[in-house]
């Protein structure tokens, strides 16, 4: 597919890091956005073309993404965001990658996967370190077990983050967590929403995430039963289990402002020390109804970070042919694909498993 690659949200914090790798890479985005002021700047600064406009107007979206073979789009919460961008990508004829980890935007843009294929398009949501480390993790898992019928992920991310991702979470919070359970997503047992993790260096407690692996890992590997945990604080623990009770004050009115007015508060994300520090972590296990597991550990560069070199990679691979469809990075790009990324570790069986594309 002829064309550039655009990258919407570009002025943003994981934008702007996306737009700068993208850059170094030799892709040579367009950089987009709402924001004229800040977006004029970086592009001056990367010397690059921009592109002003919103996701409301469908003729401005559309006048917008002429050209254009393939949109990063960095712009949440994508719950918000991803509809009008992905339908956008549809009517013009561009691949739609984004770094979401937002359960029901993967669900979402899952059920727009014959429109999809119908147009030539593909939907890959999850093209940061949400999703791609823990789908690779599971496709390889499930290449060494390929009669599992449970799957378990869990991630324990260093380095802080961001007022976007800190607003993500606010939004999702009152809805609670989610599982797969025989292909479908369901609310998780109340009495089965923490658990023990061992990343290598002893046992973390983990809270039960609806991070985007619920479906993700589900395509990827067919397994039917998925759940995702992640290390949290005692407090984003309790936070999390009160979270549908405190439904309607989180929604909205004095308390979700409040908290609002907080993160706003707080620096757009990690500086470059702490992005340099910091590390995540992953951790898998896949189980057999005859009781076989198999697990295995990966690590990785600070979450930001790993981010900007993942998502560019894939936006690049997608400049030079994709799968119209809905698809998964193990899918597209293989579940070896995180191995090839900077800064990548993990344990030899896991290596001489993953590094097949499924």
């Amino acid at each position: 597919m002829a064309g550039e690659l655009l990258i919407y949200g570009a002025n943003g914090y994981t934008g702007q890091l996306v737009a700068r790798r993208a850059t170094e890479l030799g892709l040579a985005p367009v950089l987009a956005g709402r924001n004229g002021p800040a977006l004029a700047a970086l592009a001056r600064e990367l010397g690059r073309p921009q592109r002003v406009f919103g996701l409301q107007d469908a003729a401005g979206l559309d006048a917008g993404l002429r050209g254009v073979a393939v949109v990063l789009h960095c712009a949440g919460p994508f719950v918000h965001t991803s509809a009008p961008m992905a339908e956008a990508c549809l009517r013009q004829g561009a691949h739609y990658l984004d770094v979401t980890g937002e359960a029901v935007v993967f669900e979402a843009l899952r059920a727009r996967d014959a429109a999809a294929r119908a147009a030539g398009v593909m939907l890959l949501p999850g093209a940061g370190f949400d999703v791609v480390p823990s789908d690779c993790l599971a496709a390889a898992l499930a290449t060494r077990l390929p009669d599992a019928t449970r799957l378990d992920l869990a991630f324990l991310a260093l380095g802080g983050v961001s007022r976007g991702t800190a607003l993500t979470a606010l939004e999702h919070l009152p809805s609670g967590g989610l599982v797969c359970r025989g292909g479908k997503l369901v609310a998780p047992p109340r009495g089965a929403r923490t658990r023990d993790v061992d990343f290598g260096r002893g046992p973390v407690r983990c809270a039960c995430l609806p991070w985007g692996d619920v479906v993700t890992a589900h395509v990827s590997t067919g397994i039917p039963d998925v759940t995702c945990w992640g290390a949290v604080s005692r407090a984003a623990a309790l936070a999390l289990r009160a979270g549908p009770w405190l439904g309607p004050l989180l929604r909205r009115g004095p308390l979700r402002r409040a908290i609002e007015r907080r993160i706003t508060s707080r620096p757009a994300g990690p500086d470059a020390e702490a992005r340099a520090r910091g590390r995540g972590f992953f951790w898998g296990e896949a189980s057999n109804a005859s009781g076989q597991r198999v697990h295995a550990r990966l690590r990785t560069p600070e979450g930001y970070a790993f981010t900007a070199d993942s998502a560019t990679q894939l936006a690049r691979r997608a400049l030079a042919g994709a799968r119209p469809g809905f698809q998964t990075p193990a899918r597209f790009a293989g579940a070896g694909f995180v191995l090839t990324l900077d800064g990548v570790a993990t344990e030899d069986p896991w290596r001489a498993a993953g590094t097949g594309e499924r």
